[in-house]
C-alpha cells in the first residue's frame, strides 16, 4: 500500500479555551509529560492555566501563544505514538501555529520552539500594551478590493492587511482609528460584514515592529535544523528553501501579512491526499473548504477525532 501524502496544519492564537487537551493528558502519559516539561522549562504552571483557566488570563497574548503551542504539539505527538507511520509531506501553521509546524517538520526541537514562542508572546503582549490596536475580518470582498481600500485610505501608520485567510475573508489590522476607517470603507465597497476580532492588539501590522525587533535576536540564535519536510511559511505563502529563509520569515511574520490561502494552494499543487489539523477548533478545516481544497481535512482536537484517523487511512 502506498502511504498517503499528508499535510500537517496547526492553528494560531484565538483557538484557545480552558480545558483544551484535557482528554489527552488524562489518557496519554506522553501528553502529561509534554505539559510537565513545558511547566518546568517556563518555570510556571502553564498546565493549570490551560486546563482550568481563567479564560481571560489564558487569552492574554503572553499566555495563549505558549498554551496553544504546547497543546497542539502534545496532540500531534499522541497521534504519532498511536500511528507511528503518520508523517507529513508538508507542514504549515497559521501565525503562531507556524512554530508548531516548524517543530513538527523537524526544524526545531520542542524545547527550543517553546522558548521562542514564550518570547514571541511576551514581546507581542508588550507591544499591545504600548499601543492600542485591534483587528477585524472583512467578509465578502476579495483580497484585491481590501488591498485597494487600505491603499486608498493612505493611513500607513494606522492600517494594514493582516491575513489572507480564504476567498472572501481578509483580516485588517491597525490602530482603533485605522480599523474604524477600514471598516467604513469596506462597507462602502460592498463588504457583507465586518467582524471585530477579540484580540489583544494589532497583530501582523507595523504596530508590532518593536516586538519583531526584540524577537529577531532570539530567532537568529535559535538552533534550527535542516529537514526533508517542506515548511510552508506565512510571509511568502510558499516553502522555505533553507534555514536562513526560515529564520527571516519567522522574524518578518510578526509585522507582515499572513498569506495562508496562498500557502494552502501551494501545498495543493503538490498532490496532497489529506490535510490533518492538530489542535483546538476546526478553523483551518473551514478555511480549506472555502479555498476549495480537493483533499479532505481531518481536525484532531479530541480522542474521538484521534480514533477517526484509523477510519481514514491508518
Amino acid at each position: 500500500m502506498i502511504s498517503p501524502k499528508l499535510a500537517f496544519i496547526f492553528p494560531g492564537q484565538g483557538s484557545q479555551y480552558p480545558g483544551m487537551g484535557k482528554e489527552f493528558i488524562e489518557t496519554f502519559p506522553l501528553a502529561k509529560q509534554i505539559f510537565e516539561e513545558a511547566d518546568d522549562r517556563l518555570k510556571r504552571n502553564l498546565s493549570r492555566l490551560i486546563l482550568e483557566g481563567p479564560e481571560a488570563e489564558l487569552t492574554e497574548t503572553k499566555n495563549s501563544q505558549a498554551a496553544i503551542y504546547v497543546t497542539s504539539y502534545a496532540i500531534l505527538r499522541c497521534a504519532q505514538q498511536e500511528y507511528p507511520h503518520l508523517q507529513p509531506s508538508f507542514c504549515a501553521g497559521l501565525s503562531l501555529g507556524e512554530y508548531t509546524a516548524a517543530t513538527a517538520a523537524g526544524n526545531i526541537s520542542f524545547a527550543d520552539g517553546l522558548a521562542l514562542v514564550q518570547s514571541r508572546g511576551q514581546f507581542m503582549n508588550d507591544a499591545c500594551e504600548k499601543t492600542a490596536g485591534s483587528m477585524a475580518v472583512v467578509l465578502g470582498l476579495n483580497a484585491e478590493a481590501v488591498e485597494e481600500l487600505v491603499s486608498a485610505l493612505n493611513l500607513p501608520n494606522d492600517l494594514w492587511v493582516a491575513n489572507y485567510n480564504c476567498p472572501g475573508q481578509v483580516v485588517i489590522s491597525g490602530t482603533l482609528k485605522g480599523i474604524e476607517a477600514g471598516s467604513n470603507a469596506a462597507k462602502t465597497k460592498g463588504a457583507k460584514r465586518i467582524l471585530p476580532l477579540q484580540v489583544h492588539g494589532a497583530f501582523h501590522s507595523g504596530l508590532m515592529w518593536e516586538a519583531e525587533q526584540r524577537l529577531a535576536e532570539h530567532v537568529r540564535h535559535a538552533p534550527l535544523m535542516d529537514s526533508p519536510v517542506p515548511l510552508v511559511m506565512n510571509v511568502t505563502g510558499s516553502s522555505a528553501n533553507n534555514l536562513a529563509e526560515i529564520r527571516l520569515n519567522l522574524i518578518r511574520q510578526v509585522t507582515h501579512s499572513v498569506r495562508w490561502q496562498q500557502g494552502i494552494e501551494h501545498i495543493c499543487k503538490n498532490g496532497i491526499d489529506q490535510f490533518i489539523e492538530f489542535g483546538c477548533g476546526k478553523t483551518l478545516a473551514g478555511f480549506n473548504k472555502r479555498i476549495g481544497v480537493p483533499a479532505p481535512t481531518l481536525s484532531i482536537e479530541t480522542l474521538a477525532d484521534l480514533k477517526s484517523l484509523a477510519e481514514s487511512f491508518c
